[in-house]
């Protein structure tokens, strides 16, 4: 491990991770195409994982055993080792996840790519019991899809939570639209739990016209609204689609009305107590396991 001590705030080997609380700056550190940060040992893990590859890390000396362990015969990477004041002078924060890496972003795969992987296909041959007896039935095989499009989420704690549901109720891929907050962001990694590694995703690089690319791979698009005409999801969910797109909104406004005019489903949760509506993040939960 390439562990590098350093007691100075001001150096600026530690400019990765400077003022992260600042929104500015962290726009400046995370460009598109540059760099993310990952917060935690369980999500620089997830993230390395998945191919990503760290720039350098930031820790404290209770941590490192993790560190050394997650990184293995990388002698690549820089491991700055800092004591508590260093780490919250840089941050601006007292870090106690662990570390914060500096990840080099990966290449967005296209919108073909990510419709291409999102498949779950169900086969069951010769099932057997602990018994041995065969089952006299054996189901055929389904090529099934659930993908979560985002349109205009701007939160990025609701952008987190929502890819965490995905990976949690098994959605296959999610499309985040060109005006949706970035799921590479520091505070999306960290409520995601490193999940945003795990579920594929892109942006769509036109939309709502590329709706049309979705419905020409055989995907019924479902917008979860309140307007009129709107089925529920229990009715949805009886309708029984083999590759099923969810469209959500942002949190003031809903889905587009330029969406909404080409979605071939409009869908209701069914609310009692007054409520008529329900946060981005707990609405996709709930359709997520419902639809699973």
């Amino acid at each position: 491990m390439n562990l590098v001590p350093v007691d100075d705030p001001a150096d600026p080997r530690l400019d990765d991770f400077r003022g992260l609380t600042d929104v500015a700056l962290r726009q400046r550190s995370e460009p598109e195409g540059g760099l993310y940060i990952a917060e935690s040992e369980k999500v620089i893990a997830r993230a390395i994982g998945a191919g990503h590859r760290p720039r350098a890390i930031l820790t404290q000396r209770r941590w490192l055993p993790g560190i050394e362990a997650l990184l293995g015969a990388d002698g690549r990477t820089p491991v700055y080792l800092v004591p508590d004041e260093v780490a919250e002078g840089v941050t601006g924060y007292a870090v106690h996840r662990g570390a914060l890496a500096s990840m080099h972003r990966p290449a967005l795969p296209s919108l073909d790519a990510v419709l291409a992987t999102a498949r779950t296909v169900l086969v069951l041959e010769d099932v057997r019991d602990h018994t041995n007896v065969r089952c006299p039935k054996t189901p055929k095989a389904k090529n099934r899809s659930r993908i979560a499009i985002l349109e205009g989420v701007t939160d990025h704690t609701n952008v987190g939570a929502l890819f965490r549901s995905a990976a949690a109720l098994g959605v296959d891929a999610v499309l985040v639209t060109p005006d949706c907050a970035d799921p590479l962001y520091r505070r999306s990694v960290r409520v995601s739990m490193g999940t945003v590694f795990q579920v594929p995703w892109t942006r769509i690089p036109e939309w709502p016209a590329g709706m049309d690319v979705l419905k020409d791979a055989g995907y019924v698009v479902a917008g979860m609204t309140l307007g009129e005409g709107a089925i529920t999801l229990d009715e949805l969910v009886a309708e029984d689609h083999e590759r099923l797109a969810l469209v959500f909104g942002s949190e003031g406004f809903g889905i587009t009305a330029r969406t909404d005019a080409l979605l071939d489903r409009r869908v209701t949760i069914p609310m009692m107590g007054g409520v008529d509506s329900l946060n981005v993040a707990a609405a996709s939960a709930v359709t997520f396991y419902a639809t699973r």
